[in-house]
């Protein structure tokens, strides 16, 4: 078990599924955890462990962002900030509307930009610092039936890996996470829908542990890109590469997917 013990690690979705594994997760191992999320009730949950305060932010804010490091520099040099935040409406693009394209941009990308924005100023002040941000196998390849979803994580991880070569060299780590479905309330919310067949393909989804462990595994080093699982990323970046291939692709992924989401509705 790594030891973490009196560093400051910020984790922005502190109430989701993944968020609250992490914040669990980094209070066993000695870390002083700030967990946010605008969601205040569940907040509550992981605001009961040891060492971990919670504050309420809403990841579209620019002055919640500052808010949020004034108040975690108040407890200690800022180790790490843990983008966990992330929202999800399945539907076919020519359904959306703008209320449902500002609601994946605002949160997803902006809520992400921002956060990692004002980390970048603070960390290369402090010399050092690790900026995760957890996008999706669905912003390595595109995914029909969630494609506002999968527009905005290809926005996080591409936003993120040039946020790594901007700040390389100067102290401060950044790393794009992109894993598979994750068993969490945001898969429950897809499993109704025929859309989102596609996110069912895979042999079976994670857990939130994987996704936490992997995080947790890499604080500190120089990873550029987690996929997880790494074979499942390995075939998302071909698919991607070859667009002719996708309609073929695709087809037989969304026959897995329905049986996968049937007995997923089966629980």
């Amino acid at each position: 078990m790594a030891d973490y013990s009196g560093k400051v690690i910020i984790v922005s979705g502190a109430a989701g599924g993944i968020g609250q594994e992490l914040v669990a997760r980094l209070s066993a191992e000695g870390a002083i955890v700030l967990a946010t999320d605008v969601d205040e009730v569940a907040l509550r949950k992981v605001g009961t462990l040891t060492r971990v305060q919670v504050l309420k932010c809403d990841v579209r804010s620019a002055d919640d962002w500052e808010k949020t490091f004034t108040h975690a520099q108040a407890l200690g040099p800022v180790y790490a900030l843990i983008n966990a935040v992330g929202v999800l409406k399945p539907g076919y693009v020519d359904q959306v509307t703008s209320k449902d394209i500002d609601f994946h941009i605002d949160i997803n990308v902006k809520g992400v930009m921002l956060g990692s924005s004002v980390a970048a100023r603070e960390f290369k002040k402090a010399g050092g610092g690790h900026i995760i941000n957890i996008a999706s196998l669905a912003g390595v390849a595109p995914i029909p039936g969630i494609g506002l979803y999968s527009a905005s994580k290809f926005a996080v991880r591409g936003f993120t890996l040039a946020l790594a070569a901007e700040l390389s060299g100067t102290g401060v780590n950044v790393t794009v996470v992109c894993p598979d479905a994750v068993k969490t309330p945001m898969l429950d919310l897809q499993k109704d829908y025929p859309e989102a067949a596609l996110t069912f393909s895979g042999s079976a989804p994670l857990t939130a542990k994987d996704v936490a462990d992997a995080i947790v595994n890499t604080l500190g080093s120089d990873t550029a890109e987690i996929t997880l699982p790494f074979w499942r990323g390995v075939f998302a970046k071909t698919a991607s590469a070859m667009p002719g291939l996708a309609p073929m692709l695709i087809d037989v992924l969304k026959r897995a997917g329905l049986e996968n989401q049937a007995k997923y509705q089966k629980g």
